[in-house]
């Protein structure tokens, strides 16, 4: 038994041998499961939140202490930014759906910026302290490649270091994607 999106309809697949009752009973709990799949990878602005206020004291002892996270679908080009003078982070919508480290990839880095502008040896320590962190960049830079973005080499010198980050005037801080 399974259930998928094909568009705006929900293709749910069961055993033909089952009875109307139990087809009936399966397609609502399959539905449910989905659901909720949708919705822990789709988080709202406060789960973001949340999780940034959660991957702060986990991984950069408590000390990046975001005024406000949210979705943005005017990031095309970037994952996420950030604003260390009113602090704020924005991640790309284009994340929905990547998985949630990927995700805390990105609020990490953000995170960082909070505490640290640049992206200096300090910036990139802190960075490290989320253990998937070089696995997400990867995934992140398979995706725009997939996609056919510009890569960190496309890119003239000034704009983005070999981190694959946007540097222009430093802020608003932008992870390229």
């Amino acid at each position: 038994m399974s259930a998928y999106r094909d568009g705006d309809k929900v293709v749910v697949m069961v055993p033909s041998r089952l009875s109307k009752a139990e087809e009936e009973q399966w397609i609502a709990t399959i539905l449910e499961r989905l659901e909720e799949r949708e919705r822990r990878r789709r988080p709202s602005d406060a789960d973001l939140q949340s999780r940034a206020r959660e991957l702060s004291r986990r991984y950069l002892d408590g000390r990046a202490d975001p005024v406000s996270v949210r979705w943005v679908a005017n990031q095309r080009t970037r994952w996420g930014s950030c604003t260390p003078d009113d602090g704020t982070i924005r991640l790309s919508t284009r994340l929905r759906g990547m998985p949630g480290w990927v995700v805390d990839y990105v609020l990490v880095h953000e995170l960082a910026h909070l505490l640290i502008p640049g992206h200096g040896a300090d910036f990139w320590e802190l960075v490290g302290n989320y253990p998937k962190a070089d696995r997400a960049r990867g995934y992140l830079e398979g995706v725009a490649a997939a996609a056919h973005l510009p890569l960190e080499a496309d890119a003239p010198d000034d704009e983005i270091a070999d981190d694959g980050v946007h540097h222009g005037d430093d802020f608003p801080h932008e992870v390229a994607g």
